[in-house]
């Protein structure tokens, strides 16, 4: 390594979080922050485990250029603003001399490669963590490692782009704490880079076509004061770093909050006639798309967080959803006033970014016809955009009171959004979320694991968490709060399980109120009726009399159970009370298009469901038959053709109709094979073909 002056490195390890705080503490004391922004940006590194530097332009006691010139003051280095790093183009060449996996552990991103001096420039949150530079410099088989400084969150968001391919990862971050896009000097310091093995030399950095000038070999070795050396790796464990996070990873995006939130949120929504749970399910919808399309999970908490909130301090006579503000115009006048109220009604929570941006830009337009701002395309929030399709969705499906005056089933209501995709809506968001939905409701048709529940309980409070619990598990659930309610409901003759209070209110009682007659009559009534002689009842309720409980079983309740319960050990009764059911009556078939659903997507959703049947394919005058016998591939005919033979000439159709009939036994077994071989071998025979 050469003669040195002593610096950093001879000093003694520091515990990392001693570390950063005296960090904080230096900044404190030179009068770079307030007592108060301290206080603040170290209350948020204590909730979030992040780094100091990240709570610091969270908490808003600087902002990141002005907080990256004095760490490259310090560190005698020159800076990366995340705005920088998130449009830099980085040779892939350059990339692979720092692997993932050291990249992950270390923290640090190559962004330069001087072949002709033979040095590698990194960006890093800890320019003097030299034996984590030295571990690059060894991994990369490079004379020399500069450094560069850059917000700890902002490398992780580059380590998940260009080594994960996560092209979401930066928009977590908030625009407003990013500074300069240039690559600054040391503030008030000679233009001075550290380097691992051997002398500095002059070397430049091009990202996203911005340059920086050379850096200097001058300036003596730097020395941090207060900030002493990181811990040196262990040999077997590699660094001991501190833990990183997202600086979009707050307390408000924390999973706790969340789920408060959820049982809050659904709470409120309790008495919105048509629309009880529905933040609910547009949150579920808009998780689901946003794990398909890819986005970085700080950032999908914060939009989920926005589904939650979206309709807070909006629940009037009017369901101000994207699709129905942008066709009727009392609902777009009313979306107008309203559009930042859940911002405004939350502003103590001090939302991220990301959450605020989806909440006020749902009601903006793909063609720039919304408002307020008159955004179009990608410059709407993939949040709003997101929102504005789960929300206006979610309610073509679920509320009997939307424009159509009628719940309209999966496919119809895709086919509606479909029809303002490039206008409203994002056309390839609604693509994709159009064949998403198309997917889910075939595969959970075939796998018919969706039952009807009645949960009877005057109590919205009591019901709110066992609901959502049992939505999470797969059933669809309905509520009545009165015998009246319930008996309309039960009369319809499509319920599958009742869960009952015994303690209701009486016909031409409002919900909470408790009048004479009980659950106790319900269930009697309902013995008595063709459509509830062997209905499955679980009685959940506070009564203790012994009586209750014997009259309970008598009437042929499957369990009777004192309020409060355990959730999730109810949920998996009434699961086993439904599925034991379902099984002694004749199974649905199921059918649907192959544009939906492709064969090989078919066949791997009855393998692992395990299903037995008949898969039946036409496409014009021909078909064919695949037989399953529990998830295993028994036979297929297609024309002439039999077994294997068969079954590889069929994956060559991507158009027609299929039908499943899972009553159907399949009586010889031609194919042996596992599903997962017969698939493998169709791709590579469709590939030769």
């Amino acid at each position: 390594m050469g003669d040195r002056a002593p610096g950093p490195r001879d000093a003694a390890p520091a515990n990392p979080r001693a570390q950063q705080r005296g960090l904080a503490e230096r900044l404190f004391a030179d009068g770079r922050v307030t007592k108060d922004q301290y206080d603040s940006a170290m209350s948020h590194q204590r909730r979030t485990s992040c780094r100091i530097e990240d709570a610091l332009i969270d908490a808003g006691a600087l902002s990141e250029q002005d907080l990256l010139k004095l760490l490259a003051a310090i560190y005698q280095v020159r800076f990366v603003s995340t705005e920088k790093l998130a449009k830099a183009d980085i040779d892939r060449a350059t990339l692979e001399k720092v692997s993932r996996k050291l990249a992950e552990r270390l923290n640090v991103v190559p962004v330069l490669f001087d072949a002709a001096s033979n040095t590698l420039s990194v960006i890093t949150a800890d320019p003097h963590h030299f034996e984590a530079l030295e571990q690059v410099q060894k991994g990369a088989g490079v004379r020399e490692v500069k450094p560069l400084v850059a917000r700890p969150a902002a490398i992780q968001a580059a380590i998940a782009k260009f080594y994960r391919g996560d092209h979401f990862s930066f928009t977590a971050l908030d625009p407003k704490s990013q500074g300069s896009i240039s690559i600054g000097d040391g503030f008030g310091s000679p233009g001075f880079a550290p380097t691992i093995g051997g002398q500095d030399t002059a070397s430049s950095f091009s990202m996203g076509g911005m340059h920086a000038a050379p850096v200097a070999a001058s300036g003596p070795t730097f020395s941090l004061g207060a900030l002493p050396a990181a811990k040196p790796a262990d040999d077997k464990k590699g660094l001991s770093l501190p833990p990183m996070a997202a600086p979009d990873d707050l307390w408000s995006t924390s999973q706790a909050f969340v789920e408060t939130l959820n049982v809050l949120i659904t709470l409120l929504e309790n008495t919105r006639e048509g629309l009880r749970g529905h933040s609910a399910h547009v949150a579920r919808l808009t998780r689901k798309m946003g794990e398909r399309i890819g986005i970085a999970s700080a950032e999908l908490n914060a939009i989920i967080l926005a589904a939650y909130l979206h309709d807070l301090g909006k629940m009037s006579g009017y369901h101000l959803t994207a699709l129905n503000v942008s066709q009727f115009e009392v609902p777009r006048a009313a979306a107008e006033k309203a559009y930042a109220t859940p911002v405004r009604l939350m502003s103590s929570a001090n939302l991220v970014s990301v959450t605020v941006a989806a909440l006020e830009g749902m009601y903006e337009r793909y063609d720039g016809g919304g408002f307020p701002r008159q955004a179009k395309a990608k410059e709407i929030s993939l949040g709003a955009r997101l929102l504005a399709l789960t929300d206006s969705y979610a309610d073509l499906t679920e509320n009997p009171n939307n424009a159509f005056g009628k719940k309209l089933s999966p496919a119809r209501a895709c086919e509606a959004l479909s029809k303002h995709k490039g206008t409203v809506f994002d056309p390839h968001l609604a693509d994709l979320f159009s064949a998403s939905m198309a997917g889910d409701d075939i595969r959970a048709r075939i796998l018919a694991n969706r039952h009807v529940a009645l949960l009877v309980d005057p109590d919205p409070e009591e019901t709110t968490v066992l609901e959502l619990r049992m939505i999470e598990e797969g059933f669809e659930v309905r509520i009545a709060r009165t015998l009246a309610q319930a008996r309309e409901v039960l009369q319809k003759g499509d319920v599958e399980l009742v869960v009952c209070e015994l303690d209701l209110a009486a016909e031409g009682a409002t919900a909470g109120e408790i009048a004479p007659g009980d659950g106790l009559s319900l269930l009697v009534e309902a013995r008595r009726a063709p459509w509830g002689a062997d209905l499955p009842w679980l009685v959940l309720t506070r009564r203790q009399a012994r009586d209750d409980a014997r009259q309970s079983f008598e009437l042929g309740a499957i369990d009777f159970v004192i309020k409060p319960a355990v959730t999730d050990v109810l949920v998996a009764k009434l699961k086993k009370a439904v599925e034991k059911r379902a099984t002694a009556t004749p199974a649905h078939g199921v059918s649907g298009s192959l544009g939906e659903m492709s064969l090989p997507d078919l066949v791997q959703i009855l393998w692992h469901g395990r299903k037995s049947g008949a898969l039946r394919l036409r496409r014009g005058p021909e078909s064919g038959e695949v037989h399953f016998a529990e998830g295993m591939v028994v036979n297929a005919m297609w024309g002439k053709l039999r077994g294997e033979d068969a079954f590889y000439a069929m994956l060559r159709i991507t158009d027609g109709e299929f039908a499943f009939d899972p009553n159907y036994k399949a009586e010889e077994v031609l194919i042996q094979a596992s599903p997962e071989s017969l698939l493998l071998e169709g791709m590579r025979r469709l590939d030769e073909a």
